[in-house]
């Protein structure tokens, strides 16, 4: 016989967010989308659920494995309940905007439920900050996204920011030039995820000494740059190498604030990207607070785009904590003009329903800082008028 569950037991992955973190979300959500907006990134807000023929067709195939599907009993069609946002602003963009001007900015807040969590991120359910550039090809294109996540990080306060940037078509590029097959190119994959120099050797076959020194090469941008710029490569995997020292120049010059290192094989959650793609970190953080990157736009018709999303839930964890809200208690004898008074001023006035023999003590109970008594404002804590 299962026993009956207790009321506030979640699914694994899930939890309730309470106060004081729900309103602290709330507010660097707001924050990160007034930078994203102020550089002209219109918002969109797509819906929670679409028929999964759209919601993994292009870039979004890469998400099929974490959808959670079910059957639409008005269409009796199966549709997904979104695991990441970014498919769904490209639809947008090929569907509802297609006659738009490119290139064409958009941005997004929302919430999105995976099947499972990973090992650094066990939450399913995740909140989403992202902006998408969809319509440009150009090195200016992967420059604005990098700085604009950065700026709308540094807006919160993160301490420590840095940006690591790695080329999912690098390593394609030197396997399909050294004639690898389909399997020997899966088995180089998973010895370079690994970092797995030794394994890597066994089964790169000739194109294992060009991928061991890449593998090698992964460090702070400046040495790894140099590191890169020695290899022979390829020209498929040369041009990519050319534009990535220059997005890392660009880079520097727009957002000197930002470390910025280099890991030329990273591919771990990229498998969709198409060019210069990144991650973000920060000191103390558990993962990384965003990733984006380069990726070519579908539903019906291919057009270059770049873009990245931000986890609130990991940003959260390390920006400082805010400020705490000024509570006071205003007795049910006060009138409505003092409240609007206190309101404008700042104050977060908190309503006493009914009279009450002490007014301090029901302040206190209430988690106020502060109670209006005899039309004065008096700070519990320190005994003090305000």
């Amino acid at each position: 016989m299962i026993e009956p569950l207790h009321p506030a037991l979640l699914p694994l992955g899930l939890r309730d967010l309470l106060p004081p973190d729900a309103a602290a979300e709330a507010r660097a959500v707001a924050a990160m989308m007034a930078v994203l907006e102020s550089h002209g990134y219109q918002r969109v807000k797509p819906p929670l659920v679409e028929f999964e023929e759209s919601l993994f067709s292009g870039a979004g195939a890469a998400m099929a494995k974490e959808t959670f599907r079910l059957m639409d009993p008005v269409s009796q069609r199966m549709i997904g309940l979104r695991a990441d946002m970014t498919p769904q602003v490209a639809r947008i963009a090929a569907t509802r905007l297609r006659k738009a001007p490119r290139p064409l900015r958009l941005s997004y807040a929302g919430q999105v439920l995976r099947v499972k969590g990973s090992q650094l991120r066990p939450e399913r359910q995740v909140g989403q900050v992202g902006a998408e550039l969809i319509g440009a090809d150009g090195v200016a294109a992967d420059v604005e996204a990098i700085a604009l996540a950065a700026e709308a990080l540094l807006a919160l306060g993160v301490v420590g920011l840095s940006v690591d940037l790695t080329l999912p078509p690098l390593v394609p590029a030197i396997c399909a030039a050294h004639a690898l097959t389909a399997a020997e190119a899966e088995a180089v994959r998973a010895a370079l995820d690994h970092k797995d120099a030794a394994r890597l050797a066994e089964v790169a076959g000739p194109a294992a000494p060009l991928l061991g020194r890449l593998l090698a090469a992964a460090g702070a941008a400046p040495r790894a740059l140099a590191a890169l710029a020695a290899l022979d490569m390829p020209e498929a995997a040369a041009a990519e190498r050319a534009r990535l020292a220059a997005v890392v120049r660009l880079l520097a010059a727009r957002a000197p604030e930002l470390s910025i290192t280099i890991d030329p094989v990273e591919n771990r959650g990229f498998e969709y990207h198409s060019g210069i793609s990144f991650s973000f970190f920060a000191k103390g953080a558990r993962a990384e607070l965003g990733r984006g990157g380069r990726y070519i736009a579908g539903n019906g018709h291919s057009e270059p785009a770049t873009g990245f999303t931000l986890y609130t839930d990991t940003v959260l964890a390390v920006i400082p904590d805010p400020e705490q809200a000024r509570r006071i208690f205003v007795p049910p004898d006060a009138s409505a003009a003092e409240g609007q008074r206190l309101r404008s001023e700042g104050w977060v006035t908190v309503a006493g329903l009914e009279t009450v023999a002490d007014i301090a003590a029901e302040a206190k109970r209430l988690d106020c800082s502060h109670a209006l008594i005899g039309g004065s404002i008096i700070a519990l804590a320190a005994g003090a008028e305000g």
